[in-house]
């Protein structure tokens, strides 16, 4: 069975990606052992609490389509699930070109409580034999049903035990296999677990979560009386504007020092609390979140994407709707700088935090098709250099937002360790 390094789709919705049309490295996968190495590279991270199933193609086994969903915690809802995830990528791949020769299905779970990763496995076997009735029912057969648990994997479909014993299969070591080589070689990146990349957008807890909703009641409270005093849309909108753009340049000025979660304490420490309610409120006018959209390259990307993921982690409490904004703004800038993975993954917080976001919608789709981005980069640019015409006369391409240096956080205003998923 070959890889040749197509699109990855992380969604917390069923969403079809298609295979990728550019030739790649082609990486030969003998066994389920590799099957189970190749998993975080064909979807850009290590999943957790996941389903994933994807397409193949062909006489040599080529890789299509990837659907991953979070795994129902009711088995009750496995039926509908198989049914419905054995659909989604099945007539997905049928649109975009073939229906697929056969399915691999990944179940990714880590025990809870007194459970091992054999006991994981065992639980989960009911769902992946309803998923390969559910994909029999369609005529595409599971070619191969994997379950990895604490650093292990299991076969549904091998009954040798000679290869897939009923201890389990230690998977490689994180970089040391034939796949990981390939993936390096061919510049793909594992950017770290689901649970790491939905914590980096997930809302505060603890105190600092109380001041944030604390200080989103007074930005609520303070903006209606505006509003009734007269105060106009295009007020509020260039005051919130201005008030982005001061914050974009706090923080090219203020460089994190480490990646991860560190860098995420030190945005969080950057920014007011009034100040981030501020704009978490006006972020909710399309138009101005529409201008928003426009810092989504060169030196302004980089700021704008730290400043939104901060936003989505303020959008506490009775506001979790109001994360939608940001989300989505966050998921924009990952999408359109080449971080495909991180954008899904985005996408399907905002709609998870607003169902009928139409801008979330919209690029989740069109992300989850494999459309290039470009277009809307440039429909953003024109109206951009439509709005701002002495800028555009000026400059070529976008200007950093401030010159590099550094200041030191507020203290007090780190947040807590944890995510709410």
């Amino acid at each position: 069975m070959t890889n040749n390094q197509e699109s990855r789709s992380p969604s917390d919705k069923p969403s079809f990606t298609p295979a990728g049309s550019a030739a790649g490295p082609q990486i030969t996968l003998r066994s389920p052992a590799e099957l189970a190495d190749a998993l975080p590279y064909m979807l850009g991270f290590h999943p957790s609490d996941s389903l994933v199933l994807v397409a193949v193609h062909g006489e040599g086994g080529r890789f299509g389509g990837r659907l991953r969903v979070g795994i129902p915690t009711a088995p009750a809802e496995w039926e509908d699930t198989a049914r419905q995830v054995a659909d989604c990528l099945i007539r997905g791949s049928e649109r975009r070109g073939g229906k697929p020769d056969g399915i691999v299905v990944y179940l990714c779970q880590e025990p809870r409580g007194e459970e091992g990763g054999r006991q994981v496995m065992t639980r989960l076997r009911p769902l992946a034999q309803r998923i390969r009735l559910a994909c029999g029912a369609l005529d595409v057969p599971v070619l191969e049903a994997l379950c990895l648990s604490e650093g292990r994997f299991w076969s549904y479909v091998c009954p040798d035990e000679r290869c897939c014993p009923a201890e389990g299969t230690r998977l490689a070591a994180v970089g040391t296999s034939v796949m990981a080589a390939a993936a390096t070689f061919a510049g793909l990146q594992v950017r770290g677990s689901l649970k790491e990349i939905e914590g980096r957008l997930a809302p505060l807890r603890g105190p600092v979560a109380a001041e944030a909703e604390r200080a989103l009641d007074r930005a609520a409270a303070a903006l209606m009386p505006r509003i009734l005093d007269g105060a106009t849309r295009e007020e509020v909108g260039a005051e919130t504007i201005s008030l982005a753009r001061d914050l974009m340049r706090r923080m090219t000025l203020a460089p994190p020092v480490e990646g991860g979660t560190h860098a995420d304490d030190w945005d969080d420490a950057l920014l007011g609390h009034d100040e981030a309610a501020s704009l978490i409120l006006g972020l909710q006018d399309r138009e101005i979140r529409d201008i928003a959209a426009e810092w989504m390259e060169d030196e302004e990307a980089a700021p704008a994407l730290r400043l939104w993921r901060a936003l989505a982690r303020r959008c506490v409490g009775a506001y979790g709707e109001h994360a939608a904004a940001p989300l989505t703004l966050a998921g924009w800038v990952s999408w359109s700088t080449g971080d495909e993975p991180t954008a899904r993954i985005a996408f399907g917080l905002a709609l998870r935090a607003d169902a009928e976001y139409r801008f979330a919608q919209l690029l989740h789709h069109a992300c989850n098709e494999g459309i290039d981005p470009e277009g809307l980069r440039e429909c953003l640019r024109e109206e951009r250099r439509r709005r701002e015409p002495r800028r555009a006369r000026s400059s070529a391409g976008t200007r950093p937002p401030g010159r590099r240096g550094r200041t030191t956080p507020r203290r007090g205003s780190r947040r807590t360790a944890g995510s709410e998923q």
